[in-house]
């Protein structure tokens, strides 16, 4: 009996060892395996599980980079410009100020794409619904290089998205290399229908200065509380820095705020006394290139930019 007992032992330990007596079964992969890890622009470390099928973009503005790197887009926020041909069918999920968190939901998106200082209160709805979410931003060109790099590791296209930085680097090399070796102050206002103020470095216009080599006299002002690219507006300030050149950026109906700008600009006495007033070297800046963000296109922005300062240079 005590030799049977031990022959049924054996057998037992030979089968378990071999995996008899019921299916086969795999270790689990580890959570490490096939991962996608980034860190966003609000310092978060996020984890994908691989490349994701179904990315909802909070923002136009990353659409022609996704397109670029063969993303997955599953919908697209409604916007007046910016809609690639290919995105133009697929579902709305509001407006980058207006998201409808109920229609991303409905995408069963494996990631969404945050815009930060305009997305990031929706960040820990998405979160606890399962969605991972990234928050990137695109009003300087090193963070616009910064989301194509980001977005091309999640989308598993780290090569384009070298590429894409390179062939940017070098068409504004190019464009400075036309440039005389002259520096210019410049100010930068930024007019809304309701007020008017200076930007700084990290607007879109004050980087793009920057890469020209500009001097911003806004650079190292204390910016609005409510709005770090921005400073508060002094016409004695601008009158006492005295700039070569008077850009304009805008938001709202450009002809509207252009007509206003110019009256205020006829009237008084301050403006008429600047220079550059006198020069006629006040330009305003085309919304698509300095209100919205360029995104890859910097280089048509800096060019712009650069044409308007140096016009000899572009013949």
């Amino acid at each position: 009996m005590k030799k049977f007992l031990l022959i049924i032992m054996l057998l037992f330990i030979l089968c378990a060892a071999a995996g008899c007596g019921g299916s086969e079964k795999t270790a689990p992969a580890e959570k490490t395996s096939g991962g996608i890890t980034v860190t966003d622009d609000n310092g978060r470390e996020v984890t994908l599980n691989g490349v994701p099928q179904k990315i909802v973009p909070l923002s136009a503005s990353f659409l022609e980079p996704l397109h670029n790197l063969n993303a997955k887009v599953a919908a697209r926020v409604s916007a007046k410009a910016g809609i690639l041909d290919e995105y133009k069918n697929l579902p709305e999920v509001g407006n980058v100020y207006n998201i409808n968190i109920e229609k991303v939901i409905e995408q069963q998106p494996d990631l969404v794409i945050a815009y930060k200082g305009m997305n990031d209160k929706f960040v820990r709805n998405f979160e606890e619904n399962g969605i991972p979410v990234v928050v990137l931003e695109m009003r300087t060109y090193a963070q616009v290089k910064n989301t194509v790099s980001v977005l091309g590791k999640i989308c598993g296209s780290e090569d384009k998205a070298k590429q894409l930085n390179d062939a940017m680097d070098k068409r504004i090399a190019d464009i400075k290399a036309k440039l005389p070796d002259k520096k210019l102050r410049i100010a930068i206002l930024h007019s809304t229908p309701q007020n008017v103020t200076v930007q700084l470095e990290g607007s879109i216009a004050g980087s793009t200065a920057e890469i020209l080599g500009f001097d911003n006299i806004a650079a190292g002002s204390v910016p609005l509380e409510n709005n770090p690219t921005a400073a508060p507006y002094s016409m004695e300030t601008l009158v006492a820095a005295d700039p070569d050149i008077i850009y304009i950026t805008s938001m709202g109906k450009l002809e509207t705020i252009k007509t206003a700008m110019q009256k205020s600009i006829e009237q008084s006495p301050a403006w008429q006394s600047l220079p550059a007033v006198k020069a006629g070297r006040v330009y305003y800046l085309p919304q698509e290139m300095f209100l919205l963000s360029p995104g890859v296109h910097y280089p048509e922005a800096v060019e712009y930019m650069a044409e308007l300062a140096y016009p000899d240079s572009f013949k």
